[in-house]
């Protein structure tokens, strides 16, 4: 038994000592290992290293020599600007020298005139001011008739070229645009069905027919013709306003002042619903429908006004197609051509309830309930109370005085008219100068005769803006009056 733990132990010592052997053996084998990795990994290291230096020396090589291309192009670039500013300094002295050369010379030259100039003056006789005068006045009279004529044919092709232009839109226009024009009257006839009727409306000790009268404002003449009533009054609406009242009066039967209150009542509100459609109607003609309700009233109201016996709806209408016609014409607005004609006599429907001008309160009317501002800029100069801003107040100004001047459609008095003729030809005679003067073409034209040893072609043509800029400041006249001065020589002679 001692034996065999004897053996045992000299065993386990023997597997101790073969253990460490065993292990210092795989430790010096891993130790061997990781130096060799250590000195490859050392290896790379430095020829990594090597590689980098090297790349970095060729950089700066590289660099060195960009460097030196710059200086170098530097150095070339400080040489050539060097060589410039000597030349430019050569250049300099040599303009300058030049210069002085020219200074000299042009005192020369002042020195030779001033001497030819006083020896001229001291063989003519004259001082160069005095010559110079001569000279032109010389010139002067030599051109003068071909001077005058040149003017007279300017002035002659631009006025027939723009008379020609403007005839020919004028015509275009108002040819295309037809309207009936019959003047106004201040009375309506009124017919009744019988003549027994005249005396309900007369009734007892005339109280209807004051009642009546006094209500609507008109006078009612019953004995002028039978079975006929004259309802008289300057103001249409009125007159219309009693012609519904008297129609609604006898279809009841029953006339007495408090029936006669109640159908004028509703004779009013008929014509105001009547009105509104009269107002409608009048833009449906003429295209414009972007208007206010209450300028289209106001419209429908013009209607019932009259403006030296012409329908006022119908002349703002005529001009509205008239407007239209111009402006395609020009090339301008023609919706704001056509409503600026439409409303320009708005104020003419409130004229009698507020102060001031037709053109103010029409101004005041439209800017009130919005109406575009182009459209109140075309109406507004109509009377040339206001500048004429744009195209389509030309227009619409234009066509105010083409609807206003249309034969027949305006009543004037035959005093009126001869007065006006009288005028024109006074003013023509009260020039100096004048022979006669005469009013021709309903006053239209007027040709004035001169004394031809007074007013030579000079003084024909300033006499004719003359008196065309008095007659212009001083009547007032639709469309425009041509101003013909005649100025005629005549030399006679006798062969024998």
């Amino acid at each position: 038994m001692d034996s065999t733990i004897l053996l045992g132990g000299v065993l386990l010592v023997i597997g101790l000592l073969a253990g460490y052997a065993v292990r210092r053996f795989l430790s010096s084998k891993e130790a061997s290992s990781l130096d060799q990795k250590s000195k490859k990994i050392v290896l790379e290291a430095q020829e990594k290293a090597a590689a980098l230096i090297e790349e970095a020396r060729k950089e700066e090589h590289d660099r060195k020599a960009q460097i030196d291309n710059i200086e170098e192009r530097l150095l070339k670039k400080d040489e050539s600007l060097e060589q410039r500013a000597r030349d430019l300094a050569k250049e300099q002295s040599f303009l300058k020298t030049e210069y002085s050369k020219i200074e000299k010379i042009k005192q020369e030259v002042g020195e030779l005139q001033q001497k030819t100039v006083s020896q001229l003056e001291k063989i003519a006789g004259l001082s160069a001011s005095e010559a110079k005068a001569r000279l032109i006045k010389e010139i002067q009279e030599e051109h003068h008739q071909e001077m005058v004529k040149t003017l007279q044919d300017l002035e002659r092709n631009k006025r027939d070229e723009i008379e020609k232009r403007s005839l020919d839109i004028i015509t275009t226009a108002l040819q295309r645009y037809a309207r009936s024009h019959v003047t106004d009257l201040t009375t309506t006839v009124f017919h009744l069905p019988n003549e027994e009727i005249k005396g309900k409306i007369i009734g007892r000790e005339g109280r209807n027919i004051r009642t009546l009268e006094r209500l609507t404002g008109a006078e009612l003449v019953l004995d002028e013709s039978p079975e006929n009533i004259i309802i008289s009054s300057f103001d249409p609406l009125r007159r219309e306003i009693a012609r519904l009242s008297l129609e609604k009066l006898i279809k009841d039967g029953r006339i007495q002042p408090a029936k006669i209150e109640e159908k004028v009542e509703e004779a009013k509100n008929e014509l105001t619903k009547r009105m509104q459609e009269i107002g409608e109607q009048a833009c449906l003609e003429v295209g414009i429908i972007n208007l206010p309700k209450e300028i289209v009233q106001l419209l429908g109201h013009l209607h019932f006004r009259t403006s030296y016996g012409q329908n006022v709806l119908v002349h703002s209408i005529e001009m509205a197609h008239v407007s239209g016609m111009i402006a395609a014409e020009l090339g301008a607005n023609v919706e704001i051509a056509k409503a600026g004609a439409l409303v320009h006599d708005i104020g003419k429907a409130i004229s009698h309830e507020a102060e001031g001008t037709h053109v103010n309160l029409g101004r005041k009317l439209l800017q009130k309930y919005g109406v575009d501002e182009r459209v109140i800029k075309a109406m507004e100069s109509h009377h040339e109370e206001y500048p004429f801003a744009t195209t389509e107040s030309f227009i619409v100004a234009a066509a105010d005085i083409l609807s206003a001047a249309r034969p027949g459609a305006r009543r004037d008095t035959a005093e009126n008219y001869f007065k006006r003729l009288e005028d024109l030809e006074k003013i023509a005679t009260g020039f100096d100068g004048v022979k006669t003067a005469y009013a021709l073409s309903a006053g239209r034209e007027i040709r004035i005769f001169v004394v031809p040893e007074k007013v030579d072609d000079f003084g024909a043509l300033q006499l004719a803006k003359n008196v065309a800029a008095k007659v212009q400041s001083e009547l007032k006249f639709p469309g425009e009056i041509k101003v013909n001065v005649i100025r005629e020589t005549r030399a006679v002679e006798y062969a024998k």
